[in-house]
């Protein structure tokens, strides 16, 4: 039985812990915070309770494994369950409404043609095709096998991009998101749609490769999922599944240092100035300089050689409503920015949009209201992350949660009359909450562009060390931190020679 510390309380690195308990080792989880959970944070005032960070799920079956993997109550035996129909309601700048159903390729392309006209839906469909053979040809070394040490399989980029032959000139292919929406989507509102899911993801259309296109493509293939009281309950299930494994968490714990002896791994330093012995240290948040006694292989520069650009976070505006919700309102509905390439200009240029896009949470759960006549919203747009943007600045939140808003209120026609209070969380207190620098919310990896997507894979070169969570692969999002912690378990399970799920 091996001492395993672990290193942050987030979903990715009990994921982990819970997988090393039960293969028999001793897991012990040191948290800077007093909670655990991460990113799947929770608000709640009046009787009013949201989510702070993920509202929904994406690839249920990552922790369907988790919990079959680690006890014999399943996932739905612990939380709730249920697939948000419509997925999503889109409203784009012309006035076009557009609402797509959940995991029904045929459905969604009837509904583009209806919304768009004829042909917008075989447009997405075909290119939602050319977005299978890219997941065909990646899945398994980007998702559920630790990064390779020599990641050059993952430098090219697996979408198969439609050729465009000109006369006298090179063939044209699409090599970005953009231009894939420019090439291959043809019309603007389907471009919109490409980038909203890129944007959402925190990553730029304009310089994101092709591969991106694999995230829409999951979720319209595999769907999207709302977890009851909020996903919230999905950290406190996988906690208690950690608890029932004899998992244990110290909290208010903040690591300083990864101590090393004779050339691995040996323990953690702690901030009060005790220390910790371990056989195994698992990092399940982002390195703060000098935490580690090696680099972490990370791309050091974007597509091309330029500098990678801040990666963004999120501003989120939480609004307690007066009012039942109306029957058949969307779960969500994305209001698109009306100029879509300004937006990206300024949130990876560290600045604010001035119409951007927003999101709109609107859950039908009595747990997230104190009644049937007051209804929990929330509001979510992608930023850029504190630093860039000084999102302590008090005259600056309050101007962008009116513009949020107003972006809100043209999907939801009387909301400001509606409010009964405001709570804004900005890229300043996610970087309070998880300690991650700006606020920045990590992106899922992506193949191609060179490799400049990827992440830092779960091993390190320090033996005994190894990386789990949204900033280690295969990168963010609830589901791929998730499947990190799989991997690290795996490994140490089964050494290096482990090569993922079968």
């Amino acid at each position: 039985m091996a001492r395993i510390a672990v290193i942050g309380a987030g979903t990715g690195a009990m994921a982990a812990a819970a997988r090393l308990s039960v293969a028999g080792h001793r897991v012990t989880v040191y948290e800077r915070s007093e909670t655990y959970g991460g990113s799947l944070g929770r608000y709640a005032r009046d009787g009013f309770v949201f989510d702070t960070g993920p509202g929904l799920l994406h690839l249920p079956a990552v922790y369907r494994d988790l919990f079959v993997k680690t006890g014999k109550e399943s996932l739905e035996q612990c939380v709730t369950l249920t697939q948000v129909d419509p997925a999503s309601r889109h409203l784009f700048d012309d006035g076009t409404e557009v609402s797509l159903p959940n995991a029904s390729r045929a459905g969604v392309v009837r509904a583009l043609d209806r919304a768009l006209g004829e042909g917008a839906g075989a447009r997405w469909g075909d290119f939602l095709d050319r977005a299978g053979t890219a997941w065909d040809r990646s899945r398994r070394p980007l998702l559920e096998e630790p990064l390779p040490e020599d990641p050059r399989m993952l430098s090219r980029d697996p979408y198969p991009a439609v050729r465009r032959r000109r006369l006298l000139r090179a063939a044209r292919q699409a090599a970005t998101v953009a231009e894939v929406g420019a090439r291959e989507l043809a019309d603007p509102r389907l471009a919109a749609l490409l980038d909203g899911y890129a944007l959402s993801y925190g990553l730029d259309p304009r310089r994101a490769p092709a591969a991106a296109a694999l995230l829409p493509y999951m979720e319209e293939t595999f769907g999207t999922w709302y977890v009851a009281g909020g996903m919230r309950a999905l950290a406190d299930a996988v906690y208690e599944r950690c608890l029932a494994r004899k998992v244990e968490f110290v909290f208010g714990a903040e690591a300083v240092r990864v101590s090393e002896k004779d050339g691995r791994a040996a323990g953690i330093e702690l901030a009060d100035g005790g220390s910790v012995e371990a056989d195994h240290v698992v990092l399940g948040a982002q390195p703060s300089p000098g935490l580690l006694p090696v680099p972490a292989p990370v791309p050091e520069a974007g597509p091309g050689g330029a500098p990678r650009a801040p990666v963004p976070g999120r501003f989120v505006v939480l609004l307690s409503l007066r009012g039942a919700r109306e029957a058949g309102a969307a779960h969500r509905t994305l209001v698109h920015a009306v100029d879509p390439g300004a937006e990206q200009e300024a949130v990876f240029g560290g600045r604010t949009a001035e119409r951007p896009t927003v999101t709109v949470l609107r859950p039908d759960d009595p747990a997230t209201r104190p009644d049937e006549d007051h209804e929990a919203v929330t509001l979510t747009a992608t930023v850029a992350p504190h630093g860039p943007v000084d999102w302590t600045d008090a005259a600056l939140r309050e101007r962008f949660a009116d513009v949020v808003i107003g972006r809100a209120a043209e999907a939801m026609p009387g909301l400001r009359e509606r409010i009964l209070h405001t709570e804004v969380r900005t890229p300043a207190e996610t970087a309070a909450a998880t300690g991650a620098e700006g606020g920045s919310v990590p992106a899922p990896a992506l193949a191609g562009a060179g490799g400049a997507y990827l992440h830092a894979g779960n091993r390190t070169r320090l033996p005994g060390l190894y990386l789990a969570g949204g900033w280690a692969h295969p990168g963010g999002g609830t589901a791929h931190a998730g499947m990190s912690g799989a991997l690290v378990a795996g490994l140490v399970v089964e050494g290096d020679g482990f090569r993922g799920s079968q």
